[in-house]
């Protein structure tokens, strides 16, 4: 997610924003990678009525696959929410009026899953801190998912809301711990073994993964290290992946389309940032023509992080397009009916029975609505439940 442009801030407000109003929120740091993107993806998704509207929703697939999830998996989805709903968020900042504000708040105040939505809300004084643009920096959604370790993304957050300072300041080794999630381990209190297990890969990965560079530096008292900060600089080789979020793109014919289709302002910025106009277009006219898709918004999704492409058609000829749509439904209904370990299980159970690489390697990218699989797909599940094709015709063989 992105940073919002100092251009939309003016006169003092705009100076302000680099000299004193970076603000310290701070989150627990007590959360799994997958917890961390779930976060920033709902904060992305709210945010532009983030201070307007108390309650927010996103279709749960869409959610799921946008940040790694297997969209059945709606336990892991529970789990994850309730570890953000029991998750603080704390600030200590100076206000307007150059008045000291401590506050606390849960990450989120409620979150509930009904109807295949995701619906879910942030206290109004967190809300306020979150949608301001001097407080707390947006995460690009491009950047995040290639972070493989939580302590990185973790570190990633809390030094990008600093970009504009070009550092950190110093935190106490108590504040940093807390921040990555350290707090009381013992084993964590030997700076030695926290820099070389946590703070050394997290800045590697940092650096290699992300548009900043980071670099550590230390204050002691005698041989004892007491606090930390990092110095920030933009990444000049990756510094593309943090997208203009101006105005420009909303001027355009596929943003207009992205909007049409239900996709949120900002994440339609974000997809033309990361993708280009042209790649997005393509795959917008590919989704469209899809006529068996439950949530056009998550498919699009899929079909730009995976590039799907227009296989389907030629990998299997002989099957009427609305017959292929009803036998894939069935199959979606019965893989909704198992339970996360049973789909898991299924899943390796098929992969199992492919001889080929290739399809092993659709099968592993597509699931299962993998093309080149169509037909194995429907008869594995005919072998699974018999009865699960009853009423339609005999696939036909060639």
């Amino acid at each position: 997610m992105n940073d919002i442009p100092r251009d939309q801030l003016t006169g003092a407000l705009r100076r302000g924003a680099v000299k004193k109003h970076v603000a310290a929120i701070h989150v627990s740091g007590k959360l799994t990678l997958l917890q961390r993107k779930l976060s920033n993806v709902l904060l992305l998704n709210a945010y532009d009525t983030l201070t307007s509207q108390s309650k927010h929703s996103i279709d749960a697939r869409t959610l799921c696959m946008m940040i790694g999830y297997n969209s059945n998996d709606m336990e892991t989805l529970k789990a994850s929410l309730r570890g953000l709903a029991e998750t603080v968020a704390e600030w200590d900042m100076l206000d307007e009026k150059g008045q000291q504000e401590w506050g606390v708040s849960s990450l989120l105040s409620y979150a509930k899953l009904k109807g295949g939505v995701c619906e879910y809300s942030y206290s109004h004084a967190l809300a306020e801190k979150l949608h301001d643009p001097k407080v707390f920096a947006l995460i690009n959604l491009n950047i995040q998912r290639k972070f493989t370790s939580g302590h990185a993304l973790a570190l990633y957050e809390n030094c990008y809301r600093f970009i504009r300072t070009g550092s950190t300041g110093w935190w106490s080794m108590d504040l940093f711990r807390r921040l990555m999630g350290l707090d009381g381990s013992s084993y964590y209190e030997s700076y030695k073994h926290l820099n070389a297990k946590v703070i050394k890969p997290a800045v590697a990965e940092v650096n290699k993964t992300s548009n900043i560079l980071i670099e550590p530096e230390t204050r002691k008292q005698g041989r004892v290290v007491t606090d930390i900060r990092f110095r920030i600089k933009e990444n000049p080789q990756l510094a593309i992946l943090d997208i203009d979020d101006g105005e420009g793109m909303r001027h355009g014919p596929v943003y207009a389309r992205l909007r049409e289709l239900g996709v949120s302002d900002r994440l339609a910025r974000q997809w033309l940032g990361a993708y280009g106009e042209e790649q997005v277009m393509a795959k917008l006219d590919y989704v469209r023509q899809r006529k068996d898709v439950k949530s056009m918004v998550g498919y699009l999704t899929a079909a730009l992080k995976e590039d799907y492409k227009e296989v389907e058609e030629v990998a299997a000829p002989a099957v009427p397009r609305s017959e292929r749509a009803e036998r894939l439904r069935r199959v979606q209904a019965a893989i909704e009916a198992r339970t996360p370990t049973q789909r898991d299980a299924d899943k390796r159970l098929f992969a199992s029975q492919l001889e080929d690489d290739v399809a092993r390697g659709d099968f592993e990218r597509f699931g299962w609505v993998s093309p080149l699989n169509i037909r194995a797909i429907f008869a594995f599940w005919e072998d699974m439940d018999p009865e699960i094709f009853e009423g339609l015709e005999a696939e036909p063989v060639s």
